[in-house]
């Protein structure tokens, strides 16, 4: 099967089959992955936290709105971070990454104050979680991308000091029995004519 035809198929998974589980060579290769995701400058604000301990799971379960049967059922639960602080973030790029892309960093983002980067930092977190999902559809894991969840009690849970949360996705195996599979509720996407323009 080719990449398009595993895009028509992947699909935000609803309800995962708990007796069945994602090979942790798999959980490696994806964690490898998100690992090598793009990110502006390189700058790699992120922290990735594979939660696959049942206990940890269900606490953050609970602080996951409408999400918590699919959490529990699912393999595991992909968390995703970012910097809290400013000043940290920029001792990392000042450790980490070449000075051309630090001075970058200080002439295009910097000037532009706290609101402007902690957007920009958030971008490129979102860049990964693209990267994630685009991933398991490639090597056909059941994924579901959350928004629903509360940051900052997963941020207790997790006693993360650098990071704060954004985001959460399961990784596992789909039930058959999912209702939001494309056989019972058809994927929906705007018409080529409302997406693209062609010059």
């Amino acid at each position: 099967m080719n990449f398009l035809e595993k895009m028509k198929k992947r699909y935000a998974v609803k309800k995962y089959n708990a007796e069945q589980k994602v090979s942790d060579e798999k959980l490696a290769q994806l964690k490898e992955i998100l690992r090598l995701s793009p990110s502006s400058i390189n700058s790699q604000p992120w922290h990735f936290v594979f939660v696959k301990d049942e206990e940890i799971k269900a606490k953050l379960a609970k602080a996951s709105m409408t999400n918590e049967e699919k959490i529990n059922e699912s393999t595991a639960l992909i968390v995703f971070q970012v910097y809290k602080e400013t000043a940290e973030f920029e001792n990392h790029i000042k450790e980490n990454l070449a000075k051309e892309a630090v001075a970058y960093y200080d002439k295009m983002v910097k000037p532009h104050g706290e609101d402007f980067i902690r957007t920009w930092l958030t971008a490129q977190v979102y860049l990964a979680i693209g990267v994630a999902l685009t991933a398991c559809a490639e090597m056909e894991i059941d994924a579901t991308p959350m928004e629903g969840i509360e940051p900052e009690k997963y941020d207790e849970i997790l006693g993360e000091e650098k990071f704060r949360t954004l985001a959460a996705m399961c990784v596992g195996v789909k039930h058959e029995e999912d209702k939001n599979h494309p056989d019972r509720t058809p994927k929906s996407r705007l018409p080529h004519e409302k997406v693209f323009t062609e010059i």
